[in-house]
């Protein structure tokens, strides 16, 4: 009895796991059914696609995942090159400040020794007369029977540089005439004007005018004189000034030769370069014109207040 009862509830269970297995599997098969052919499968089989799509190729970029690229703000090297060229082609147009329609003038190598009154330069002003009485003035030329001399304005005067030049006046109507600069006119002078003997002026206009405009420039003349030298009153061996006359230009600078090598004297406004130590006094002297031409000039002896007058003259331009 036992045995059979044992038998018969053994095969009652597997029975009962063989159902219970079967209706498992059906239950699966259906639920498999309605997932494979719901109305979301396609959906879900695009979206796995592309996942894994992307997890497949990390290096390919999509649109969203690229970079921006740089603007033109930002600081490239396109950017700063291009920047200029923008700025001056959006530019509003202005007319230009240079005077275009006049040809520049060429600059002369020696341009560094001219002072306020230049080459080839001309020079606006008003021209007044003075009584010029023996001709002697503040460039302490002394006394000259030339009446064609002119004091220049205490501005172009610049420290007796202005001493000794030849400036070519004219007046409105035409007129002109050729002065040499021999005296300053002081202030309230103003600049561009000049001063000139009563016998000058009244070749520009009748002197009852008193006072015109003119315009005048710098002239190299030709002349058959040859430059002097005089040395100042009181000079000698131990302290002098000296003085060139009659040159052709004016002049740059003077040099007096040393122990050790040519030395520049410093000019005063009364028209004199002075050795203060005595250094060059009775040696060897080199004058300069403002276009850079030196002259050298031997065997000038310290004898004060005497012209000693030389062979050489500066060309004429």
């Amino acid at each position: 009895m036992a045995s059979r009862s044992h038998r018969s509830s053994s095969s009652g269970r597997r029975r009962t796991a063989l159902v219970s297995a079967a209706v498992a599997v059906v239950v699966a098969l259906a639920a498999a059914l309605i997932v494979a052919f719901g109305p979301d499968h396609e959906t879900d089989a695009v979206d796995s696609t592309a996942a894994t799509a992307v997890a497949g190729a990390p290096g390919t970029p999509t649109p969203t995942a690229q970079e921006p690229k740089p603007t033109s703000a930002s600081p490239s090297a396109s950017a700063r090159t291009s920047s200029p060229k923008a700025t001056a082609s959006t530019a509003s147009p202005r007319p230009s400040t240079a005077p275009a329609s006049h040809p520049a003038r060429k600059v002369s190598a020696s341009a560094s020794l001219t002072g306020r009154i230049k080459p080839g330069v001309s020079y606006d002003g008003v021209a007044t007369f003075y009584d010029v009485g023996n001709g002697d003035g503040a460039c302490l030329y002394g006394p000259t029977s030339d009446v064609m001399t002119a004091a220049m304005n205490h501005t172009d005067y610049e420290t007796s540089k202005a001493c000794g030049a030849y400036i070519r006046v004219q007046a409105g109507s035409g007129a002109s005439v050729t002065v040499r600069i021999t005296n300053e006119c002081p202030l309230p002078c103003a600049p561009g004007q000049l001063d000139l003997s009563p016998q000058a002026f009244a070749k520009l206009a009748a002197p009852v005018q008193g006072r015109i405009p003119i315009t005048w420039s710098l002239l190299s003349p030709s002349t058959s004189d040859t430059v002097s030298i005089r040395y100042k009153t009181g000079s000698s061996r131990y302290w002098c000034g000296v003085q060139a006359i009659g040159h052709r230009n004016p002049l740059a600078r003077l040099e007096v030769e040393t122990a050790s090598g040519w030395k520049e004297l410093p000019r005063t406004d009364y028209n004199y370069f002075l050795s203060e130590q005595g250094s060059g006094c009775g040696g060897a002297i080199r004058i300069t014109d403002i276009y850079g031409e030196q002259l050298e000039i031997n065997g000038i002896g310290v004898k004060p207040d005497v012209v000693q007058p030389t062979r050489v003259q500066f060309a004429q331009h």
